[in-house]
């Protein structure tokens, strides 16, 4: 006879007798229908046999397990695969954390003796081999799934050695995070908090300024008898960086601001006329409206005075950029500049600078005051979207640079620039030179220092190309200074 028997713990919706045993006896009421195959006295002899059988697996269970045990029917007729039998088991005594527990899976996997399995677990025996076997119940099945095979998996893979590593590195990582917090406090006590420093502004009571108050201010403080060198300095330097907005410059003019400056420009101290000229520079760069206001009081003749008088190195650059920007597409100004004779501070300054500074300077301003002219000429700007266009060349065709620089002796100072040593200022020199050919060939060609100047500033310039490709390297700065000489050398056949 084969039966099958589902062995299931007791549930709340069933009123079965609680099972009581000791080591030696084990008495557990059960409700058991066996399915005969056959009658006869055999058939009985089995089915006493089982339940005795059952008697002693209840023992063996009952040492492991305090919860309860019963037979049920096993009301589907299910073959048990195997004669196998079934246990769910409810809960593991909490008290026995000596015991080997096993770890069940979804897969049925054999019990050893003295092993314990966690709640909820299902035990069989196999009737084949008369061992005990586990897997997981039903409820733990229901939420078994891949992911948590997989952090069951990963969890189990770490051995001792890998968890002693984690746990070093934890301390050593908590060891730098305890440094770190301890340089910023120490970091932090060094500054005040945002709450110290909103009631020092509130103290404070500041009061915001535009540019326009700070500017008046700034003037009453520099007009002021009592105001001393030193913060008439500081005053020009806040003016300066003021005065790069066109609208600061203009406002700074209507405030009467500008004879001011021109009164700094006749300090007898250097340190004024420095900053004046700075400063008066600045408000002039690209700004018509101050040019023309410069010019009507009298601008330009300060400049050229204090550009021929000065002593100081420093004092003449800042005036020459003052000059520059007064001159820079200003026609009008230019032809007061060549009739107040600014060619000739320009020559003398040109003569007794050794260092080059002021020459390359001198140079690159009268360049550019040819360039701008023979643009207007040109046709450079559209005459349609520049109604003025006229007007500008009515007015540029009265400036007659290249005439004066041939009168006034350029067309041999200018090629004394070749002599430096500094790339800069012989390409400078040469973008005059070109630039001026057209009324200064003749003297070119009878300058025999300039055609030996170029012919070895040529030599020279393709050594270093040559040099330069051999390393390597490209620059194209040198082969231009050479298109340069050329195109100059060129002209002067």
């Amino acid at each position: 006879m084969t039966s099958g028997v589902v062995v299931n713990p007791p549930r709340k919706a069933q009123e079965a007798p609680a099972a009581s045993y000791n080591s030696d006896t084990l008495c557990v009421p059960v409700t058991m229908k066996l399915i005969p195959f056959h009658t006869g006295g055999v058939s009985f002899i089995l089915a006493v046999l089982l339940v005795l059988h059952y008697c002693h697996i209840a023992s063996i269970l009952g040492h492991k397990s305090g919860g309860d045990l019963i037979v049920v029917e096993n009301t589907e007729h299910e073959a048990v695969n195997g004669e196998q039998e079934e246990v769910a088991v409810d809960d593991v005594e909490d008290d026995e954390g000596d015991l080997d527990v096993v770890q069940p899976s979804e897969q049925w996997q054999t019990l050893k003796p003295g092993q314990a399995v966690p709640q909820g677990s299902h035990v069989r025996l196999n009737l084949q081999t008369g061992e005990r076997e586990v897997r997981l119940g039903e409820e733990q099945l229901k939420y078994w799934t891949e992911e948590h095979r997989e952090e069951e998996e990963l969890r189990s893979s770490f051995n001792p050695d890998e968890l002693k590593r984690a746990m070093k590195k934890i301390k050593e990582d908590w060891k730098l995070a305890s440094k770190d917090t301890e340089q910023k406090d120490s970091v932090a006590s060094k500054f005040r908090t945002m709450e110290e420093l909103k009631k020092d502004m509130a103290q404070l009571d500041l009061l915001l300024e535009t540019d326009v108050q700070i500017m008046k201010r700034l003037l009453e403080q520099f007009n002021s008898s009592n105001s001393t060198t030193e913060q008439r300095l500081s005053i020009l330097t806040e003016l300066e960086y003021l005065v790069h907005q066109v609208d600061n410059a203009q406002t700074l003019c209507s405030m009467g601001g500008l004879q001011f400056i021109l009164e700094g420009l006749n300090s007898s101290d250097f340190r004024l006329q420095e900053s004046s000229a700075f400063v008066l520079g600045s408000a002039l760069a690209s700004n018509p409206a101050v040019q023309v206001e410069a010019v009507e009081n009298g601008a330009l003749q300060t400049l050229l005075t204090t550009l021929a008088t000065a002593q100081q190195l420093r004092v003449k650059k800042k005036v020459l950029f003052a000059v520059a920007s007064l001159l820079r597409h200003f026609p009008y100004a230019q032809r007061h500049f060549l009739t107040h004779g600014g060619l000739q501070v320009l020559s003398e300054l040109f003569r007794t600078d050794d260092s080059g500074v002021l020459r390359t300077r001198i140079v690159t301003m009268l360049y550019d005051m040819i360039t701008e002219k023979e643009l207007i000429f040109q046709g450079g700007l559209d005459p349609v979207l520049d109604a003025s266009h006229d007007e500008r060349r009515r007015q540029y065709s009265k400036v007659s640079l290249q005439e004066e620089l041939l009168e006034k002796g350029w067309c041999t100072l200018v090629p004394q620039l070749l002599e430096s040593s500094e790339n800069d200022y012989r390409e400078k020199a040469l973008q005059a030179l070109l630039a001026m050919a057209p009324v200064c060939l003749d003297q070119y060609r009878s300058d025999g220092s300039l055609q030996a100047s170029l012919h070895s500033l040529k030599q020279e310039y393709q050594e270093m190309i040559q040099s330069e490709i051999i390393l390597g390297e490209e620059n194209s700065y040198f082969e231009e200074i050479v298109e340069l000489i050329d195109a100059l050398q060129v002209k002067m056949k």
